[in-house]
């Protein structure tokens, strides 16, 4: 293969509490708007080292996400170099194989291709990403609360966005939501 690449992954949408995507449903609203972004800790692609940058796909998906067709706006992080910026359009479109690949196989149309300065945090499980003053979201673990004496994790690692925007040559994106409260009070008593 010609790229290696570890990093993160931060994707925020409009469907409810849990994205159905991932689990090749419709999303909640029939269609879906979502963000997905890709930072890379460290990475080669051809011996191109990426490490460091970013890259955001901003996609409306017209049903379920499996069935393609997506249309996607693409961001590359503003510090890549021409030929970093290059690798890692290569990879994201699917010139190179690999899981990316099957990614690029759903997009149906790029919209635009632009360079921004792409801010993307993980830290304490949860994540920050703003791309340039086009699109921004925060996201926070979902908290789990359990009775007493049961054994259980505190909290999973599911997102919910803050805010996402975009208006970009007819490509228009909004979605808004509200901080995501959630409680899970265990079992039920015996």
């Amino acid at each position: 293969m010609a790229y290696v690449l570890e990093g993160d992954l931060l994707e925020v949408g409009d469907c409810g509490v849990l994205c159905p995507c991932w689990i090749g449903e419709d999303a909640d609203n029939g269609t879906s708007d979502a963000i997905v972004a890709y930072n890379v800790h460290r990475g080669t692609i051809d011996g191109t080292d990426v490490s460091g940058l970013s890259i955001c796909l901003i996609s409306q998906i017209p049903g379920n996400i499996l069935q393609g067709n997506w249309r996607v706006a693409v961001f590359v992080d503003h510090k890549a170099s021409k030929l970093q910026e290059d690798a890692l359009l290569n990879v994201w479109t699917g010139k190179l194989g690999g899981p990316m690949a099957d990614l690029a196989k759903l997009v149906g149309e790029v919209v635009t291709v632009q360079r921004a300065p792409i801010t993307f945090e993980v830290k304490e499980g949860r994540g920050t990403l703003k791309v340039g003053s086009i699109a921004e979201a925060v996201m926070a673990p979902v908290q789990r609360r359990y009775r007493q004496g049961h054994n259980a994790p505190r909290q999973c690692f599911l997102h919910h966005p803050r805010v996402s925007r975009l208006h970009q040559q007819g490509f228009a994106l909004l979605a808004t939501s509200q901080p995501l409260r959630a409680e899970e009070r265990g079992p039920p008593e015996p």
